[in-house]
């Protein structure tokens, strides 16, 4: 009696990547189990595009840690606009842009703001922006850098972060996005650098840094890069297409896996 169950003769391969190849084949159907994975992970993307953001308890957690924060709420009043109206996410609302421009800038202007917004994926962020930022902190502690306050957006999107750049007359602006979700990856975030941010700049001015989370880029390789790409903007003064990501894996930081396929 044959087995209900055809195995893919490639299914070795599947130990070097998590996208659903050779699932095998029950008749002309996938199997059970490949099937409903993929609903499960069709739930969780649309689940983490909709999940808001703990900005409070996100808040308390960098504070802790010694950060100043500050929460501020982009044009988008609710996630329902946000999702239909993408540029209200590039926006701070009224009274988060008056905040900022009542704040006091400091004698000496900062060389990099974090901001640090839900996008697509407030799961990335309420998982993986802390300990990136523990991180990067770390790294940047050995240098001298004039690093701003945190700055929380909800219903933010990437631009945002040119706004609040501007606003505090920083250097450089680092966004922190929850990244579109992926049906292997809901919780992905993206880091976004741009060198004298201001309202207006197009993607072409910034560098980017994706799928930054333990099953992808590990926090000391994203950090290690980052540092790379912020160093060599303060150095040269640009950011984008101008400025190259140089850097291999950062030294001393063990990789889950070192084989890449198809690399």
């Amino acid at each position: 009696m044959s087995k209900p169950v055809t195995h893919n003769p490639w299914q070795a391969l599947r130990q070097f990547t998590a996208a659903r190849i050779a699932l095998g084949r029950a008749g002309v159907s996938q199997p059970t189990a490949p099937q409903l994975d993929f609903q499960l992970a069709h739930a969780q993307a649309r689940d983490a595009v909709h999940l808001a953001l703990d900005a409070a308890a996100l808040a308390h957690a960098l504070a802790k840690e010694g950060m100043e924060v500050l929460c501020l709420h982009s044009a988008a009043p609710d996630r329902s606009i946000y999702l239909q109206r993408p540029d209200l996410g590039r926006r701070l609302d009224a009274e988060s842009r008056q905040m900022l421009q009542q704040r006091p800038h400091p004698a000496m202007p900062y060389e990099v703001v974090f901001v640090v917004a839900d996008g697509l994926s407030a799961l990335a962020i309420e998982r993986h922006a802390l300990p990136f930022l523990q991180a990067m902190v770390q790294r940047l502690a050995a240098e001298p850098w004039r690093i701003g306050p945190v700055v929380l957006v909800s219903q933010g999107r990437v631009a945002v972060g040119d706004e609040v750049g501007e606003l505090l007359a920083a250097r450089a602006v680092v966004v922190l996005v929850g990244e579109r979700p992926g049906l292997s990856s809901p919780d992905s975030m993206g880091l976004y650098l741009t060198w004298q941010p201001r309202v207006g700049l197009t993607d072409a001015a910034r560098n980017c840094i994706s799928n930054v989370r333990p099953e992808g880029l590990v926090y000391g390789d994203a950090a290690y890069k980052l540092h790379y790409l912020l160093s060599e903007a303060r150095r040269r003064g640009l950011s984008g297409v101008e400025l190259k990501d140089e850097t291999g894996a950062a030294p001393g930081v063990a990789q889950q896996d070192s084989v890449r396929f198809l690399l």
